[in-house]
This record gives structure tokens, C-alpha cells and sequence, in this order.
């Protein structure tokens, strides 16, 4: 996974993203080098733009999170109305 993150750190810095530059970043970081997962990554993200597995990411994010905000806010609008139904129950017994 640290492979990972130095590969995003290249790639925010616009540096690229090659097998000496990620070791260099894992031994800044004091991270064992792992020759064969540095390899395997610098071979999986040939070709890949990153901007838009971000961007897709983000989206995804988003959306995810944005269901259970609608449904916590229906679960609030629900108890809302019940409490109002007991209040005016309540001021029909007085009055």
C-alpha cells in the first residue's frame, strides 16, 4: 500500500511515476522496498490517468454518502411530523 501512496505523491508533485522515484519516496519515508510491488505497480499504472480514477472515485464518494443523508433526512422529517401529531393531540385534550 505504500507503493500506493508514493505513486500519488508523484503524481500530485506531476513527477513520474517510475520505480527509482517511488523508492526514493519509501526511503525518505524509512518504508521497506518491496522490488517486486514497486515493479507490479509501475507496470499496472502504464498507461492509466489518474485524474480521472480520482475524479470517478470522488463521485462515488459522494454519491455514497449522499443516501444516507437522504434517508436520515426522511427519518427526520417522519419523527417531525409525529411529533406534531402528538402536540396537536395534546391541544385538542386542553382545548
Amino acid at each position: 500500500m505504500n507503493e500506493v501512496y508514493a505513486a500519488l505523491i508523484l503524481h500530485e508533485a506531476k513527477k513520474e511515476i517510475n520505480e527509482e522515484n517511488i523508492k526514493k519516496i519509501l526511503e525518505a519515508a524509512g518504508v521497506p522496498i518491496e522490488e517486486a510491488k514497486i515493479k507490479a505497480l509501475v507496470a499496472a499504472l502504464e498507461g492509466v490517468n489518474i485524474d480521472e480514477i480520482l475524479r470517478q472515485a470522488t463521485a462515488v464518494q459522494q454519491q455514497a454518502t449522499a443516501v444516507p443523508q437522504k434517508e436520515e433526512k426522511k427519518e427526520e422529517e417522519e419523527s417531525k411530523k409525529r411529533a406534531e401529531e402528538a402536540v396537536a393531540g395534546l391541544s385538542a385534550l386542553f382545548g
